[in-house]
């Protein structure tokens, strides 16, 4: 018999005293025997044991669920608890993905910002199919001022919460226009979307956006756009496109930093086109 003391079984294990401590102190794992001395002493065939628990460890289970489990030594509840923990780490690891999407999306908006042309610039630019999330409030924002439209983003948010998606998507909401109204000039428009990642939002709540050519303007000024969305239609016109589909007001930076009392928006006016 190999009698260890705890420096000499915390050795051998790659594992600190403290916790050789803790797990005592918790009746998790203890010394096997007490010598003539009063000292207590580990068993090298204890580290057995101790594999298992700092495996089940590894694996993220609490020490109160491993004492639970190698308590009532039953193989059907440990691998009950492995499977339940098992569908945790999925979901974890779901939401960090989510969450690391987000992050690159983000960092993208910031990128897009510094690099965007200045406000007013027209320009045609090809996008990529893209999916949203869209909420019609039923309120033509149009009617409104800024203030109104906080009220209009507030439905959005409250969709999101009732869908149970992740808030992270509540970022640079824009606006949908339709064909119609875009082509008259009839500012009228109740929906709301926000760009998301198919594999995070189901595909019932999804609309994809097509890729193609899209004509644009740049804009800095929530109050602008209604006269650059004429100055968009007239460039459109002038170099003889067809409008092919929604007018789009994007925003691809929403930084409430760069303004005290309001949003720092810096918007893409945008709507697909086509050679006629």
């Amino acid at each position: 018999m190999q009698q260890l003391t705890i420096g000499q079984m915390a050795k051998l294990n790659h594992i600190s005293e403290q916790t050789l401590r803790l797990y005592d102190r918790i009746g998790l794992f203890s010394p096997e025997y007490r010598g003539e001395n009063g000292y207590r002493y580990y068993d090298i065939k204890q580290s057995a044991l101790l594999d298992i628990i700092q495996y089940m460890k590894s694996l993220g289970i609490s020490l109160k669920e491993i004492r639970y489990q190698l308590e009532r030594k039953d193989l059907s509840q440990i691998e009950s608890a492995l499977r339940e923990k098992q569908y945790q780490t999925e979901k974890e690891i779901h939401s960090l993905k989510c969450q690391l999407r987000a992050l690159e999306r983000t960092i993208e908006s910031f990128s897009r910002y510094r690099s965007a042309p200045p406000d007013g610039t027209l320009q045609m630019k090809y996008i990529g199919m893209r999916q949203m999330y869209v909420v019609d409030t039923g309120i033509n924002f149009y009617d409104y001022d800024a203030e109104h439209y906080e009220n209009s983003l507030r439905n959005l948010k409250d969709n999101l919460v009732k869908d149970n998606l992740p808030q992270i998507y509540f970022c640079n909401a824009g606006t949908i226009l339709s064909r119609e109204n875009f082509l008259a000039s009839r500012f009228h428009s109740t929906r709301l979307f926000v760009f998301v990642d198919r594999e995070f939002v189901p595909e019932m709540l999804t609309t994809t956006v097509p890729a193609g050519n899209y004509a644009c303007i740049y804009c800095d000024d929530f109050y602008k756009e209604k006269e650059y969305i004429s100055r968009l239609l007239e460039y459109i016109r002038a170099i003889g496109y067809e409008v092919c589909g929604d007018y789009l007001c994007e925003s691809i930076a929403d930084i409430p930093v760069t303004k005290s009392d309001s949003r720092g928006l810096y918007l893409r006016l945008q709507v697909p086109v086509r050679y006629r």
